[in-house]
């Protein structure tokens, strides 16, 4: 079959390829896989500028810095980059990783999965005075502190 225009005249070789061309660029340009990696690509790119401003504003070097970062996630992450406990003004201190308010934050372990399997419990009541202030200062999440009686 010999490719046509509306005229009925035969149409170049030359400009057959270079619609069928167009066509698979055009195609490409606007996939759905395409739409979607960029898509996906911008919260990683606002992760990437936000963690580079975070390093280049921080008082610490700039892995020591990521560390820190690291830190605030949690206890457990603080021990896993070798930043806890912290005292406060060093890296690693987090408030929010300092329930009983001591100025040290996770200067507790963390808890290992075996004592868990053994029967540990998260709600269990508190055994020392450490833990008891440290309940009295956070609730669902939020820390306060419960002002005081004048009984």
């Amino acid at each position: 079959m010999v490719p046509t225009d509306i005229t009925g005249d035969r149409v170049h070789p030359r400009i057959v390829r270079r619609h069928r061309r167009a066509e698979r660029e055009r195609a490409r340009a606007l996939s759905p896989l395409r739409f979607l990696l960029r898509l996906l690509a911008v919260p990683g790119l606002a992760l990437g500028v936000a963690a580079s401003l975070y390093m280049r504003t921080s008082p610490y070097e700039p892995q020591l810095a990521l560390m820190h970062l690291a830190a605030r996630m949690g206890c457990d992450s603080a021990y896993r980059v070798g930043l806890a406990p912290a005292d406060r003004g060093a890296p690693g201190y987090h408030a929010r990783n300092d329930p009983d308010g001591d100025g040290v934050a996770c200067d507790a372990p963390p808890v290992v999965a075996a004592s868990r399997r053994e029967g540990a419990r998260r709600d269990a009541e508190p055994r020392n005075s450490v833990q008891r202030a440290a309940q009295t200062r956070f609730v669902g999440g939020a820390k306060f502190v419960r002002p005081e009686r004048s009984d």
